[in-house]
């Protein structure tokens, strides 16, 4: 189901976040705080769906239950490991690229820009919510994979933060656990979450929102993610090259051997 008023309080409600973010950021002079920001433009604009919704039925409650235990988790978990770091290299580098004025110039290049694509990528949230279709086998496949990449997040943010913890793992590469199968285990459940969000979406009548995990994979693989974080690392840390060779970059797959090893 598509309501385009809904739809549009949607996108209100994202850009007054964004707005709060903004104004946060000023006195910081740190625009990381975007990053938290991030998981609760999807809470916020899911909770307008579903208090919008003509009924709550099982799977929209099921479904805003999903989107707020990542919300939740996500914002808080950057939140932790962003905190007294100051600003992420990422964002002084687009600092640097767009002054002077970057301080006003921030709130659409980071706040609006990121509020903007939330809620695009929010297209299967109000499919899910909206929908009145009973649950059914879809919904299970959907519940599954979202299971899948919620694992793949969660555990792989964990083991990540478990190692950097440790003050003889400075400068080292993480290659165990999750991390040993794939590069990027945090994305990879990124991604199957929001293709289960689909799933979801897809059994509510809502086919036409497969631009949204179309967009978020590619995000994840080509701009902010995979790409993005690989840019330079082997530049910073040159171990990460044999990483590489023996480790699947996105879908996990079993250790290869290595040109030096």
């Amino acid at each position: 189901m598509f309501d385009l008023q809904i739809y549009s309080l949607g996108l209100a409600a994202a850009l007054t976040l964004g707005l709060g973010g903004w104004i946060a950021s000023l006195p910081l002079k740190d625009v990381s705080i975007v990053d938290s920001l991030w998981s609760l433009f999807f809470l916020l604009m899911g909770g307008i769906y579903l208090l919008l919704a003509p009924a709550w039925g099982a799977r929209a409650l099921l479904v805003f239950a999903l989107i707020a235990i990542w919300a939740i988790r996500l914002s808080a978990y950057i939140t932790r490991r962003n905190h007294g770091h100051g600003e992420d290299r990422r964002y002084r580098a687009i600092r640097a690229d767009h002054e002077p004025g970057f301080w006003w110039k921030s709130s659409y290049i980071v706040f609006g820009l990121q509020a903007l694509l939330a809620w695009v990528i929010s297209l299967p949230l109000l499919a899910a919510l909206l929908g009145q279709s009973p649950l059914g086998w879809l919904d299970a496949v959907a519940l599954a994979l979202w299971l899948v990449g919620f694992f793949f997040e969660a555990v792989g943010d964990r083991q990540l933060a478990d190692f950097k913890a440790r003050p003889e793992n400075r400068g080292q590469v993480m290659d165990l656990g999750l991390w040993r199968y794939t590069r990027h285990p945090n994305y990879f459940g990124e991604a199957c979450i929001w293709w289960g969000f689909f799933l979801f979406a897809l059994a509510a009548g809502g086919w036409w929102s497969i631009l949204a995990p179309i967009l978020m994979t590619f995000l994840l693989l080509r701009v902010s993610g995979v790409s993005l974080l690989e840019k330079d690392i082997q530049e910073r840390r040159p171990a990460y090259r044999s990483y590489i060779e023996r480790t699947n970059a996105f879908f996990p797959g079993p250790p290869r051997r290595s040109s030096e090893g």
